[in-house]
């Protein structure tokens, strides 16, 4: 059923299992990348692997893991192979959690997961409509790039998502970064006037928000070089905030801020009579 798949295998609940396939839910394919260039031949350059004590260009590299400094313990590929886990072709719910209990810094990166033939979906759906109905999300284990994941696996809409999870230890605990943070109340005044312009600024989430402004105009800078032969637009420095100078504390900065606004206006002079 789906295209390009990056991840072949089985999605198994018990005795209960159907065949999927799962491809990255993100892509960095319109991303614009550079290639380094001999500034006199105009033709890319080649990278290769040089050993580190002579300089000669390797040939034939095995895998090294560094036992103690310069010295390291090689394997060839079918070693690491032989390593593989059950978990390499198979997704096993082992586990579920309420769905809104894994906060989000766990998360690492998303994919999506389809049955991979008609037969399938059946299971398929009812794995998926059942987690819905229960309000959970599946905690399993899966084999990728030669190290097995903690993986989550959520309903969204016809499909499933599976994230990888971050490893325990990659984790820090905020209580060691806002330790040293004033717990003391914020001042209602300023939270409310903070909260004005929440208001103001609310809008309804579109992917518009998240656009990359540096790859836009690099396309421009591309197309212009492209046609020109040469740079026609140079990169501006930020300017500076507007007023940033003249703001003496909290309470200005807030007011200006909302003066900027006429609805705002509007807002306090009717609190005020």
């Amino acid at each position: 059923m789906a295209r390009n798949a990056f991840w072949r295998g089985y999605l198994k609940l018990s005795l209960v299992n159907c065949p999927v396939t799962m491809m990255p839910a993100t892509s960095e394919s319109e991303k614009i990348r550079f290639h380094t260039i001999n500034r006199k031949s105009g033709r890319r350059v080649r990278s290769q692997y040089v050993d580190s004590d002579t300089g000669e260009v390797v040939r034939h590299e095995v895998k090294g893991y560094e036992t103690e400094e310069g010295k390291f313990v090689t394997f060839e590929d079918e070693e690491l192979e032989a390593v593989a886990l059950d978990s390499v072709r198979t997704v096993d719910i082992d586990s579920f959690v309420p769905a809104d209990s894994i906060p989000w810094i766990w998360y690492d990166s998303p994919y999506y997961v389809v049955p991979s033939d008609k037969v399938g979906e059946e299971a398929f759906a009812v794995i998926r409509e059942a987690m819905r109905e229960k309000d959970v999300v599946g905690i399993s284990r899966l084999v990728l790039n030669r190290r097995e994941r903690a993986v989550l696996l959520e309903p969204r809409g016809n499909g499933i998502i599976l994230w990888t999870l971050r490893y325990g230890d990659e984790v820090r605990d905020p209580g060691e970064f806002f330790k040293d943070i004033d717990p003391a109340r914020a001042d209602s005044k300023l939270v409310n006037m903070v909260g004005e312009l929440i208001e103001e600024r609310s809008k309804p989430w579109t992917p518009k928000m998240v656009e990359d402004p540096v790859q836009e105009k690099l396309r421009d800078i591309i197309a212009a070089k492209n046609r020109k032969g040469k740079s026609t637009a140079k990169a501006k420095a930020d300017a500076e905030p507007e007023g940033a100078s003249n703001v003496v504390s909290l309470m200005d900065a807030l007011k200006k801020s909302l003066e900027k606004n006429p609805s705002s206006a509007r807002k306090g002079s009717s609190r005020k009579s």
